[in-house]
């Protein structure tokens, strides 16, 4: 599937931090996901900044969303799943909004975030890897909710903050399995996913993918992604994708970010030359990177 004739597309940055922004509070374990109940006015306003800054896809408020996580809360399942589904419809809503708006030939996308299993622990775990869970047990967990979010109409599935080998093989033939587009980013440390597993073993599951139109990373170090995304097109044959974060390290015990952003935008043009279609941001990189990141790539 040809996803767009463009160079480059440009992603949008982080919804927590641009949610933050804004006022609101994401210490819950639901992060981002509670506010597709409690406030999805902001989520599609976040959105929009995105598309206004010059960002061709929206990714959706799903990463850390599950039934179970929302049934923790009090819901029933049939609010659970409208509320994951939800997360496409405000995006796919905001999108044609903007389209309209515009009035331009820009090709305009909504990505359904799939986050990690560790996502939904909400103690870090998605920058550990190895959940000590079975391919069969990882299987079951993300299977329902690319039905759900499939089900909503995106363009294609982001697969995304991936640490671990085992989970990224379960995601790609549930890609093939359900005929969706998707893109694979793993999350990584140097040349190894989080779980230690080699970036290029790891990259080389979606070679014989009939459904992954891109690899490479998001939510990692931004000096890492070069190097990741020669090894993601040398091993898939697949177009590159990055969206690292701002350079901030996670400290899952405290919940918050610490270090220094550490985000050179002149490095995004050696991304896309060395094959890298999709380039964006991840956490703590808000719609003025992404406008200044469309100015660099031009």
């Amino acid at each position: 599937m040809t996803i767009s004739t463009s160079p480059v597309v440009v992603l949008d940055g982080g919804l927590s931090n641009a949610l933050a922004d804004r006022g609101h509070d994401l210490t819950d374990e639901l992060w981002t996901a509670r506010l597709l109940r409690d406030a999805p006015g902001e989520i599609a306003a976040v959105h929009r900044a995105y598309f206004d800054a010059g960002a061709q896809v929206a990714t959706t408020a799903s990463y850390q969303a599950s039934v179970a996580g929302f049934e923790r809360k009090g819901l029933t399942r049939a609010e659970a799943e409208e509320l994951i589904t939800r997360s496409v419809t405000i995006a796919r809503e905001v999108r044609d909004e903007v389209a309209e708006s515009a009035g331009d030939d820009v090709v305009r996308l909504v990505a359904a975030s799939v986050g990690p299993y560790g996502a939904v622990l909400a103690d870090g775990s998605e920058y550990r890897g190895r959940y000590g869970l079975s391919r069969a047990a990882l299987r079951d967990f993300h299977a329902p909710r690319i039905e759900l979010l499939a089900s909503a109409g995106p363009d294609l599935l982001a697969f995304e903050t991936v640490p671990d080998l085992d989970e990224a093989a379960v995601l790609v033939d549930l890609a093939d399995e359900f005929a969706i587009p998707a893109w694979l980013a793993g999350t990584v440390s140097g040349d190894r996913l989080r779980d230690g597993t080699p970036v290029a073993e790891a990259f080389a599951l979606a070679s014989g993918s009939r459904s992954i139109v891109a690899v490479g990373v998001n939510c990692c170090a931004p000096g890492d992604v070069l190097p990741a995304v020669r090894a993601a097109t040398a091993a898939s044959g697949k177009p590159g994708i990055a969206y690292p974060n701002s350079g901030e390290t996670w400290d899952g015990a405290a919940r918050q970010w610490v270090g220094d952003p550490e985000f050179d935008l002149s490095i995004t043009r050696d991304w896309a030359a060395a094959g890298a279609h999709f380039i964006g941001g991840c956490c703590r990189v808000g719609p003025s990177t992404i406008a200044a990141m469309v100015r660099a790539l031009a």
